[in-house]
């Protein structure tokens, strides 16, 4: 049996005294859905944990249901592969347009393949200041006056594209990436 490290994305939880979930619950709530080698990174909902389960869509839906079971709310969860993580970082079209400005690179990620009508409509945007770059099941954002400050941020994305979105920073990714190739088996 092949074991996977796998890398949860939770939206939404622990912003502005809503929807709060401590780590240690998460890691705790992981562990009794049978994942393993759990570790949570901040607290805004990141998971580096191992599974023999292959299909993504399965973990996801085992945490989703979890958590509203555990807590009585729904979190939208993103399930990625360690591996895919780090090519989603690696192939940021920033990172060598701007190598030193790593606190203004963003990645939001989406639970699904977004309508290409749609992706077409956004990348007609102009971009002057702020500038993002859609792939297939992420965008890359270079926000130089910070992500707090932008128009183009998780909401505005989702409402766009009508699909799920979350959102994390450069040494957010960097540092999951970090835990996830740590873990041996």
């Amino acid at each position: 049996m092949k074991i996977k490290t796998y890398i949860a994305l939770l939206r939404g939880i622990n912003v502005s005294g809503h929807k709060l979930i401590k780590m240690s619950e998460l890691k705790t709530l992981f562990e009794s859905c049978g994942f393993n080698y759990v570790t949570t990174y901040i607290q805004s909902g990141n998971v580096v944990f191992s599974s023999a389960i292959t299909n993504k869509k399965e973990i996801k839906s085992i945490i989703e249901k979890a958590i509203q079971s555990t807590f009585s709310f729904d979190v939208s969860t993103l399930i990625l592969e360690s591996q895919e993580l780090e090519t989603i970082k690696n192939n940021n079209i920033f990172l060598n347009k701007h190598p030193l400005a790593l606190k203004s690179i963003y990645f939001t990620f989406f639970d699904e393949k977004p309508n290409q009508e749609l992706v077409n409509e956004l990348n007609q945007l102009h971009q002057e200041t702020e500038f993002f770059s859609i792939a297939e099941n992420v965008i890359h954002c270079f926000y130089p006056n910070g992500y707090g400050n932008s128009k183009w941020n998780n909401v505005f994305f989702e409402k766009k594209l009508k699909v799920n979105c979350t959102t994390r920073n450069y040494n957010t990714v960097n540092k999951l990436i970090e835990v996830a190739n740590k873990k041996k088996y």
